[in-house]
């Protein structure tokens, strides 16, 4: 016959205080397994897929460059019959039929060389030769922000085709001159190569064929 405990409300009350703590421990054990655990899934499971990744990206880098070279005779030949610039940033070919296309191209970053800052100055000079008025604040506005640089430095090339525009309408020789310095001071960079694939669905729109990780 089991033996009865008789406890005082005092040892009644350390009794539940020693459970929970108790419970408390063990709780916290259990999670710090649990995390253990999954430390060790997350390792195991990098180390044995990590391998197939690499696979694909040299699979991926090794189809690319065979594209680039398949297509070589044909941008080269493009060049001659169509007169095509030899600086041209991207080359697109389609099919016969009208339904699968191809295009070569590569990414640029703006960049320029330090005589920019020349015409960024004869520019500004221009600016100081405005009147006061409200008209030409606008005006002086509208150029400091097109002469507004990005994070890494540089003016966008967009930006300095909408100031040549201005340049233009002022008739200033002065503005004019410091457009053509930032012009001519233009360095692109290029940053990487692409491809795009594309094929015409039912519907007759043009539907890229995924070639990224995050597009497949």
């Amino acid at each position: 016959m089991e033996e009865q405990v008789t406890m005082t409300a005092e040892e009644r009350v350390e009794f539940e205080e020693y459970k929970a703590e108790k419970a408390k421990r063990e709780a916290s054990e259990k999670q710090r397994q649990n995390r253990d655990t999954y430390k060790t899934l997350v390792n195991d499971t990098i180390n044995e897929m990590f391998p197939a990744l690499e696979t694909i990206s040299k699979e991926l880098a090794k189809n690319k460059t065979a594209v680039y070279e398949a297509f070589q005779q044909a941008m080269l030949m493009k060049q001659e019959l169509y007169e095509v610039k030899q600086d041209q940033r991207s080359n697109t070919f389609t099919n016969a039929e009208g339904t699968r296309r191809i295009t070569l191209g590569q990414y640029t970053t703006d960049n320029y060389d330090d005589t920019v800052n020349e015409g960024i100055e004869k520019v500004k000079q221009y600016i100081s030769s405005l009147a006061k008025d409200n008209e030409s604040k606008m005006l002086v506005d509208g150029i400091m922000r097109l002469l507004a640089k990005d994070q890494q430095g540089n003016l966008k090339a967009s930006r300095v085709m909408q100031l040549r525009k201005m340049a233009e309408d002022s008739k200033s020789e002065l503005f004019i001159d410091g457009v053509r310095i930032i012009e001519a001071a233009y360095r692109p960079a290029v940053s990487k190569f692409y491809i795009k694939a594309e094929r015409k669905n039912e519907n007759g729109a043009w539907v890229s064929v995924p070639l990224g990780m995050t597009e497949a």
